[in-house]
């Protein structure tokens, strides 16, 4: 594992560089995308840069929300803390990122985005939106892998870190390489959506078509997650209570939509 690098007396952190090479791929392969729609490059790059502000924010958001017994103890024990200890405290409570939230944040970013910007079709983004997300998530587990966080549980095949000091609960042992196994699997869903994008397969309903196949694939893979502060409730953990809600709301919107015709004509 590769957690950070130095250059000019910066520590880098791979996983941010991860998902900065990530996002290029995703503008690289959007651009051919949105050309089924006839959107211009450039609202592209508007739509993407609020989406990661969505992305970002609410992301960080869940994250809290795993941590909620931490936030409970934060506030009733407020009057007994400074104000560097109490900032400091939610700034740990809020320092990491959820995916689920992220995705999430970055679809209602979409849609209100095309709220202001009449000319986009909100439908033909989220297509565009299913496509570029598991690329995306490719890339970010990787990042993962590299800085030891969204660790897998111990096992005799895998991977052993040492002297990792971003996550030094990963050293010195053996752990299965769940990042990896999710980033092939997200490279497939990218492939699978790409097809059916291409093909016009299931056209404005690529999002919730996405949102089949990955729930049920995080679901099972969040067994072999080692890393226990996520958040459990009755035996799952969140991203797991999250998938069955997706996954549920999924099945009902296309059941909702099987008889509604596409928006827009391909080109």
């Amino acid at each position: 594992m590769f957690p950070s690098f130095e250059i000019f007396g910066r520590t880098i952190g791979m996983y941010g560089v991860m998902t900065v090479i990530g996002a290029a791929f995703c503008v690289f392969v959007g651009v051919f995308l949105i050309k089924k729609f006839n959107i211009m490059w450039e609202d592209l790059v508007l739509v993407m840069i609020a989406a990661a502000v969505g992305i970002l924010i609410v992301s960080h958001i869940v994250y809290g929300l795993t941590n909620i017994n931490a936030l409970i103890y934060i506030f009733r024990n407020i009057g007994s803390l400074s104000f560097t200890q109490f900032w400091v405290m939610i700034a740990e409570c809020f320092g990491g990122m959820v995916f689920y939230g992220g995705f999430i944040g970055g679809a209602l970013s979409i849609l209100v985005f095309c709220k202001f910007d009449k000319k986009l079709d909100k439908n033909n983004l989220l297509d565009v939106y299913a496509v570029l997300i598991p690329l995306f998530h490719f890339f970010g587990r990787i990042g993962c892998f590299l800085g030891g966080c969204c660790y897998g549980i111990e096992s005799e095949f895998g991977f052993t870190a040492h002297g990792n000091t971003l996550n030094p609960s990963i050293n010195d042992v053996n752990r299965f390489p769940i990042q990896l196994v999710e980033a092939g699997i997200n490279l497939l869903i990218f492939f699978f959506m790409l097809r059916l994008f291409k093909k016009d397969v299931m056209r404005d309903k690529l999002i919730y078509v996405y949102m089949l196949i990955y729930p049920a694939a995080r679901f099972i893979l969040e067994f072999f997650r080692g890393d226990d502060y996520r958040g459990f409730l009755f035996g799952l953990s969140t991203s797991q209570w999250i998938s069955i809600i997706l996954f549920v709301f999924s099945v009902i919107m296309l059941i909702v939509k099987r008889n509604k015709k596409p928006t827009g004509a391909a080109v």
